[in-house]
């Protein structure tokens, strides 16, 4: 019930803390009768209650996304950044999937092709920002070699931006063309009514 001496103290034998010389009989009467100490972290718990200690600190518990067992410490770890169902976010289309399903998503996602603007070419998703990288806005065509195709690739570049500008000026010119067709019979139609007192003197 009581170890080695030390300046006044000993060591209870149930639960290895120093007490008062004097209090050591009382102690090991209650400490042996109402605690116990736990197998898994040493702590000295209530006898009523080593059940419910270990139940609530140390038990296996289960991942509610994916219903794997393990150690209580490691469950938010698991949650945050292993468990297969945990939800990703696609780095292409930011559609929120679970992670056991990204890597098939993404593998289809990524081919999908999205019009640069610069340069009017077709990128794969997956090689956007790479192609954004090194992209200076002028059109290329998939011809390599040197030669007369390269005069033809240069006159590619010089009519690609261009067919913008014509687009959005034929659109100005017919609305245009549209206000001047009804300013002119909105004026007529005044005209026309303002000369017909006159006619009637």
């Amino acid at each position: 019930m009581e170890g080695v001496s030390n300046q006044g103290t000993r060591t209870c034998s149930h639960c290895d803390r120093a007490i008062p010389a004097a209090n050591i009989d009382l102690h090991y009467a209650h400490c042996s009768r109402k605690l116990e100490k736990c197998k898994v972290c040493g702590d000295m718990v209530p006898r009523k209650n080593a059940e419910d200690h270990y139940l609530s600190t140390h038990a296996p518990v289960s991942c509610s996304l994916c219903s794997e067992t393990m150690e209580r410490d490691i469950l938010d770890i698991h949650k945050g950044e292993n468990c297969p169902q945990r939800i990703v976010t696609c780095e292409f289309c930011e559609f929120p999937l679970p992670a056991i399903d990204l890597a098939e998503h993404q593998e289809v996602c990524g081919n999908r092709t999205e019009l640069c603007h610069l340069c009017n070419k077709y990128v794969r998703l997956r090689e956007r920002f790479s192609h954004e990288a090194r992209c200076n806005g002028i059109q290329d065509s998939p011809v390599t070699s040197v030669g007369p195709s390269r005069n033809v690739r240069e006159a590619e570049r010089e009519a690609g931006p261009r067919r913008r500008p014509n687009n959005f000026s034929t659109g100005r010119l017919l609305f245009t063309i549209a206000i001047t067709g009804i300013a002119v019979i909105l004026g007529s139609f005044f005209l026309q009514r303002k000369a017909e007192p006159s006619d009637v003197h």
